[in-house]
């Protein structure tokens, strides 16, 4: 497994924690998705011959949200 720390911003509360974990947790080959408000940032666990990195920004920037 990897990890992966991912700088985001536009997330501001409970519903875009949500909507960020549920839909990269939903990605196969994610194992992990820990969310923190505070710091902006998203950090994945993940098998990297399941799931792509791009992918995995991909999918946080569908849901609203800005990958730097």
């Amino acid at each position: 497994m990897d990890n992966i720390l991912l700088k985001v911003s536009g997330m501001s509360c409970g519903h875009c924690v949500k909507a960020v974990e549920g839909s990269v947790g939903a990605l196969s080959g994610v194992e992990k998705v820990t969310v923190s408000l505070e710091k902006g940032e998203v950090q994945v666990e993940f098998n990297p011959e399941a799931v792509s990195i791009e992918k995995i920004k991909e999918t946080i920037d569908d849901q609203g949200y800005d990958v730097a």
